[in-house]
């Protein structure tokens, strides 16, 4: 007679166990070179980019009011120089980052 998938699991197991085998792959045996991290920072630059656009342009369609109202909600905040700036390197880096790394890859 067959055995199950489940008593199957459990030979694999005990086995793996007993020769004290390491899980593998695992991300901690392997090193990360510089192009592969670039390459995920563009992909995960790339995805953000998409969706902050995406959710800017359902912003525009669904909210009330005109841009400039927003806008001067924002100024109205008095938000100190450290946070302004810190807001404009995060909505700016992701765009700049991922236009040069695409360069990088057509060249």
């Amino acid at each position: 007679m067959a055995t199950t998938a489940k008593e199957e699991m459990a030979r694999f197991w005990e086995k793996n166990t007993k020769s004290n085998r390491p899980l593998s792959p695992h991300l901690s045996i392997y090193k990360w070179p510089l192009p592969m991290a670039m390459s995920i920072m563009h992909r995960g630059t790339g995805i953000a980019l998409s969706v902050g656009v995406s959710l800017f342009g359902l912003a525009a369609l669904l909210l009330p009011e005109q841009f400039p109202h927003y806008l001067a909600m924002v100024k109205s905040l008095s938000l100190g120089p450290a946070l302004v700036y810190s807001a404009k390197f995060a909505l700016a880096f992701p765009l700049s980052y991922h236009t040069w790394t695409g360069i990088r890859h057509l060249v």
